[in-house]
């Protein structure tokens, strides 16, 4: 008799661990997905960044500083390995990004050139996706860091190999600080 409730009570333990094992994997696949996503939306924002470029050349070839961060920074960010680095990577193209439309301000012509607009359009689109993929990896990211520290959870994901998810953070200095905005002048 003793020795079938220790057989149940073995049961039911390893049933459970069975259960967080596999509730774990499923977090641990939603979270690469969710990366997954992130850096689908950023090579199809570098693949259109070439023709923006191009485009901006054609009415401000004087800029070409600008336009060679810009290729540099590309490089860089299809070849980030990582969340931390792809997350650096896509904050130093945001910039740059910036610059470049910047620059487009000052020509007017450029500003109204049906090609310019049609790009400018696409990577508005990118960047509201771009944005909804970040937010759906910490949120994968997010439920998976909670069932490694929760109860009863804890004791099995770190001997399974789970361990927790870094999130995608904004590391642009320019948007972690409210702007100054100045009246008097």
């Amino acid at each position: 008799m003793t020795l079938g409730i220790i057989f149940a009570v073995v049961f039911v333990i390893i049933l459970f661990a069975v259960m967080i094992y596999n509730r774990l994997v499923r977090l641990r696949a939603l979270v690469k997905e969710a990366f997954s996503g992130i850096t689908v939306q950023l090579r199809r924002r570098a693949d259109l960044i070439p023709n923006l470029v191009e485009t901006v050349k054609g009415y401000a070839s004087h800029e070409k500083a600008t336009f060679e961060a810009i290729t540099a920074a590309r490089g860089a960010m299809t070849g980030a390995s990582g969340v931390a680095a792809t997350a650096a990577a896509d904050a130093q193209m945001t910039g740059l990004i910036g610059r470049l439309f910047a620059v487009a301000e000052a020509y007017p012509e450029l500003r109204a050139s049906e090609n310019f607009q049609q790009l400018q359009g696409e990577l508005s689109t990118i960047e509201g996706e771009l944005q909804s993929a970040r937010r759906y990896y910490n949120a994968t990211a997010r439920d998976l860091n909670t069932r490694i520290q929760s109860f009863p959870d804890m004791f099995f994901a770190r001997p399974l190999g789970f361990t927790e998810e870094e999130y995608y953070k904004d590391e642009d200095p320019a948007i972690q600080s409210a702007p100054k905005i100045d009246f008097k002048a």
